[in-house]
């Protein structure tokens, strides 16, 4: 079975995101009463890391928000994939921010699918990680590797990131707000992570 990957260079994003998200001193309580190691605080620790290492490390971090939050968590996890959006755009290599300003310029009804084409290779660490569907008026975009999931069960979906990543980017591209609702989740023991975007009525 092939490991699962995730790129360190987004993981290092991410840990940014927490990081203006809790502050340095309620991130740093986090990782001790998580027993997680002290310098997962500092974002330039995961630049070190292989990504199955970091595959590993985005899953634990989540983890651990989503036990230290309880019933919190799933918004201060949404928040975070939001800002993340941004952090990632603010890095991505010229290519993909040439990319991102063409998208900008394309017909509204054509931006969407784009955003989430362009989010899509941010995340998925190799080719059909993720995929992107049409659903009639709406998208489905299907996580096909889901490193937040990795180790972990749960009753109901726990990709809040995700979530949050996808309705940022939407909201860059359209100045509109989208319904996105995690429709399957592999910690539920689906298949694969499937989030519906409702594109209106």
């Amino acid at each position: 079975m092939t490991e699962l990957r995730f790129s360190n260079r987004i993981l290092r994003r991410f840990i940014e995101a927490v990081a203006m998200e809790l502050g340095i001193d309620q991130f740093s309580a986090m990782l001790a009463l998580s027993n997680l190691p002290s310098e997962w605080a500092k974002p330039e620790t995961f630049l070190r890391m292989d990504d199955v290492e970091a595959a590993r490390a985005y899953a634990s971090q989540q983890a651990a928000m989503r036990t230290y939050f309880a019933r919190g968590a799933r918004g201060t996890l949404f928040r975070v994939g939001q800002q993340l959006w941004n952090l990632i755009l603010d890095e991505a290599a010229l290519g993909s921010r040439a990319q991102a300003a063409i998208i900008r310029r394309l017909p509204l009804t054509a931006r969407r699918k784009s955003t989430l084409e362009l989010l899509s290779r941010f995340l998925g660490a190799q080719p059909g990680d993720i995929t992107l569907h049409t659903l009639d008026l709406d998208l489905l975009l299907v996580d096909h590797a889901s490193p937040t999931t990795k180790g972990y069960r749960d009753s109901s979906p726990i990709c809040f990131v995700t979530q949050g990543l996808i309705r940022e980017s939407l909201l860059w591209a359209t100045g509109q707000g989208h319904d996105v609702e995690e429709i399957s989740c592999k910690a539920g023991g689906d298949n694969t992570c499937e989030f519906k975007i409702t594109i209106g009525k």
